[in-house]
């Protein structure tokens, strides 16, 4: 197995990549990561998707490439500047709702929402609301997280809240979880 997507890329990612390079964002989901996105984006049809921490909209191209024609994506992030190269580059799908707001308003604002598919790119959905934000998720759904293998730019005590985290999530009854030690560490889990 190697490193390489073989498959076509979205049209609008290589240009919304040299972008994220020139605005100097560091955080970006890698290509192997998007890959994944792509591919579970396209299990669910006519479904509902949210992806929290849009950054320059990178993974976003990738979950919209496996989307169908009857979903939708709101995607969420709190710094317009990254936020802005999405726009300029996805604003044009009218699946795609770009929504700049702190992850806490947002989340707090639309807990009766219902989601498909949840990809949780940020703290809010992962480490701070993660109760809620798995509230928000069908019955069947996916909760989707990335960078959970150690990152270069983690800060000090992060391994240990990522490790505990992922403790709290296995001892859910509520989900199916499976780990995977591949790209930046990804952990798929599933609503039952």
């Amino acid at each position: 197995m190697t490193n390489e997507i073989n498959q076509p890329i979205p049209a609008s990612y290589l240009t919304i990549d040299k972008s994220t390079k020139e605005s100097g964002f560091t955080m970006a989901s890698d290509v192997l990561t998007c890959s994944l996105l792509r591919t579970l984006a396209s299990s669910k049809p006519a479904s509902r998707f949210l992806e929290l921490g849009t950054g320059t909209g990178l993974s976003t191209s990738w979950i919209l490439d496996g989307m169908d024609s009857n979903s939708t994506l709101i995607s969420i992030d709190n710094d317009e500047k990254f936020l802005n190269i999405a726009h300029k580059y996805l604003d044009q799908d009218k699946r795609l709702k770009l929504v700049l707001s702190d992850g806490e308003n947002w989340v707090k604002s639309n807990l009766g929402q219902k989601f498909d598919y949840i990809f949780a790119d940020t703290w809010h959905g992962k480490y701070l609301l993660l109760d809620e934000v798995l509230e928000m998720l069908n019955r069947g759904g996916l909760y989707i997280l990335d960078d959970m293998l150690p990152q270069p730019n983690w800060p000090d005590g992060h391994q240990e809240k990522a490790v505990k985290f992922v403790k709290y999530l296995e001892s859910r009854s509520d989900l199916f979880v499976t780990k995977q030690h591949w790209a930046t560490g990804i952990i798929i889990a599933v609503k039952k």
